[in-house]
């Protein structure tokens, strides 16, 4: 079982291990630390592959890279096509947009309360932008993030908000800002949903999932 007795040589391995894969397409587009784009990016991503969310960010932000030019548009369907439910992330893209102008002086809010007012911003989003965007302390939880910890067997969680909750309350706080980010990389490339490659995991000798595996 991999707990805070390990956590640190865990994260610290992987912290050098995923290295070698591409980062998430989010944590590319937040080097520049614009929360309007990390927020964009994000929204962009769900449920979508990171090739087709850098297409589709680039085709977006070269028309309109802020809320007020967003809303001057009339093809955001057309331009972040073909995304996971792109008809659904056009329309919140733009009502987003106006709530940032109108109730926020045209700039993404920086806490959790506010962001999650914007529309078709959950949980998972808001951490990310408080994080990427404006490096403050979150735990963004997606689908890679709530199956490791879980397999890793540090929380016992059914949903992504009670994994969000629990490793609120477990996770030493120097590591929530990267967490996601070493967890997402590895999720995509080692410890996958199906037929995860535990032969080329560096941390094998702590998971629980890979000893049980081999029947220890």
């Amino acid at each position: 079982m991999i707990s805070n007795d390990n956590i640190s040589i865990v994260l610290d391995t992987l912290r050098e291990y995923i290295k070698q894969f591409k980062e998430p397409i989010v944590t590319r587009i937040s080097r520049k630390r614009d929360p309007f784009k990390v927020l964009i990016g994000t929204v962009l991503s769900a449920r979508t592959k990171d090739d087709m969310t850098k297409k589709a960010f680039e085709r977006l932000m070269e028309k309109a890279d802020t809320p007020e030019k967003i809303l001057e548009l009339d093809n955001i369907e057309e331009l972040i096509y073909p995304v996971g439910f792109y008809k659904t992330k056009a329309k919140n893209i733009k009502i987003l947009c106006k709530q940032i102008i109108e109730d926020f002086n045209g700039k993404v809010p920086d806490n959790l309360e506010d962001l999650l007012k914007l529309k078709g911003v959950g949980r998972k989003t808001a951490n990310l932008v408080l994080v990427l965007g404006f490096d403050k302390y979150g735990i963004c939880v997606d689908t890679h993030v709530h199956r490791i910890s879980n397999r890793w067997e540090y929380v016992n969680t059914k949903t992504p908000e009670e994994t969000e909750f629990a490793l609120r309350k477990k996770l030493p706080k120097k590591y929530w800002k990267e967490y996601n980010d070493i967890l997402v990389t590895f999720g995509q490339n080692i410890c996958r949903p199906v037929k995860p490659l535990c032969e080329k995991c560096p941390i094998t000798e702590y998971c629980p999932y890979f000893n049980k595996k081999r029947g220890k």
